[in-house]
């Protein structure tokens, strides 16, 4: 199937190592993805702006894509998802509306009407809490939500991504996510240093 042979669709992309198996996957199916970028949840600035120097490299010289830079309004990120705080269910839910409607904006002043996003790439993401926001804020939009399960794709992109070499973060964009991840790997090296310990102290088994 040729490009001009595919549908057209808008992909919100949440960084470049997770566009990896979705562009594949979407070409496959029979659509023709053109990325949105729009994440003003990722903080610091440095950080925002190295995700998308590495999106669009990768976009460019690899999988011949556009990239769209929409609208990333981090004053109305902090007003309205910020205050959730460590509460990850209703801030993330926050999250995922705030970029995932201007996406759709974007989608429908192009004329698109299929959209999809990255997200469903992370195991990490509150899946269907996004798919919920993703199908009925398309419909409001009148478009047509692409929502497909890639988690299955995540250690191929991961893979992947390392080949090429390719910026791969630690925490998926805000100060609240970056501090949550952070506890998470204290307490997974803890426990890797507490079942050394317990080795050590048990010694070598032998057979009777």
């Amino acid at each position: 199937m040729t490009q001009s042979e595919r549908i057209p669709l808008l992909l919100h992309a949440c960084c470049g190592p997770c566009s990896l198996e979705p562009i594949r996957l979407l070409r496959a199916e029979g659509f023709e993805p053109t990325i949105c970028w729009t994440n003003p949840n990722i903080q610091p600035l440095a950080e925002h702006d190295r995700r998308l120097k590495t999106l669009r490299s990768w976009a460019h010289d690899v999988a011949r894509v556009e990239v769209i830079v929409a609208g990333d309004d981090r004053g109305a990120w902090e007003r309205v998802v910020a205050p959730a705080g460590f509460d990850r269910a209703r801030r993330c839910r926050t999250c995922y509306a705030l970029r995932l409607a201007e996406s759709c904006r974007v989608a429908q002043n192009r004329g698109l009407t299929h959209i999809s996003t990255t997200l469903a790439v992370s195991p990490y993401q509150l899946f269907d809490v996004c798919g919920d926001v993703l199908r009925s804020l398309a419909s409001a939009y009148g478009l047509t939500a692409v929502w497909r399960d890639f988690r299955p794709y995540y250690s191929e992109a991961t893979r992947e991504s390392r080949a090429l070499g390719m910026y791969r973060q630690s925490y998926c964009g805000c100060r609240f996510s970056a501090a949550e991840a952070a506890l998470e790997r204290h307490v997974a090296r803890d426990a890797r240093k507490a079942q050394k310990a317990t080795r050590r102290s048990v010694g070598p088994a032998f057979a009777s």
